[in-house]
């Protein structure tokens, strides 16, 4: 194939990709801003739906759209959070995270999206106990940052946080969930950004995924996100450098 093709086939799928991500942000924003108010500063939850937005540049006439749209309130629609639970190929665990205006539409395309793939949809409670509900702050980190690590996760740690794992490219930040707006809003007051903020669910622990497994969860993951409806997916399989190389 020639590489020009080949450029525009990924270039694509990088911004379908990225459109997906608009529209299920401009629906959490929506719903935060029904639920809680249209002001950020009085609305913890819009306001970390607009940081994750602002943090992949989603236009800000698509925010501003997203509130205006939730203060009129004149559409009737009315979406309830949901999460399936589920197994993948390999047995590896599974949980989506749903915002739908229709739960019977959406539990059926949850359902087929593992079932076309190698795996299939649980009970509730057939995988969570494998995940740590935690907040999540993660703070990028460049080729010149040199700051001491110790006296770093000191600071954090006094702002509340419960443990940081220190990476290459980023710090980590782990809260207990009911402390996250507490310990962003200090961190913020203190200067730091994030590359993502938020309430997650955390695989106690991970396993690893080869071959035709992975080359199915993969594909599921990708199906997962062209779903309007899906929000969030959390698992916990991995899948390494030279498999992913292998898979191409």
């Amino acid at each position: 194939m020639p590489k020009f093709k080949l450029f525009a086939g990924r270039k694509g799928k990088a911004d379908q990709a990225k459109n997906n991500r608009f529209v299920k942000l401009a629906r959490e924003i929506y719903v935060q801003a029904r639920r809680g108010g249209t002001n950020p500063e009085a609305n913890s939850g819009l306001k970390s739906a607009i940081a994750s937005a602002r943090a992949i540049q989603m236009p800000a006439d698509n925010i501003e759209r997203a509130i205006k749209k939730a203060a009129g309130g004149t559409d009737g629609v009315d979406y309830e959070d949901v999460l399936y639970e589920g197994y993948g190929p390999g047995g590896v665990a599974i949980m989506v995270k749903c915002l739908t205006d229709n739960r019977n539409r959406t539990a059926a395309d949850v359902r087929s999206i593992f079932g076309k793939r190698g795996g299939n949809m649980g009970e509730s409670g057939c995988v969570s106990y494998m995940f740590d509900q935690k907040g999540l702050l993660v703070i990028t980190r460049d080729e010149d940052d040199d700051r001491d690590e110790d006296s770093f996760m000191m600071e954090m740690l006094e702002a509340g946080a419960e443990d940081v794992v220190v990476g290459e490219d980023s710090f980590e930040i782990l809260t207990a969930p009911e402390d996250f707006d507490t310990v962003k809003s200090n961190l913020e007051a203190a200067g730091y950004s994030f590359e993502t903020a938020g309430v997650r669910w955390l695989p106690q622990n991970t396993v690893a995924a080869e071959g035709e497994n992975a080359d199915k969860l993969l594909k599921m993951m990708e199906a997962f996100d062209d779903n309007d409806d899906v929000q969030d997916v959390y698992h916990n399989f991995e899948i390494s450098d030279d498999e992913m190389h292998r898979l191409g």
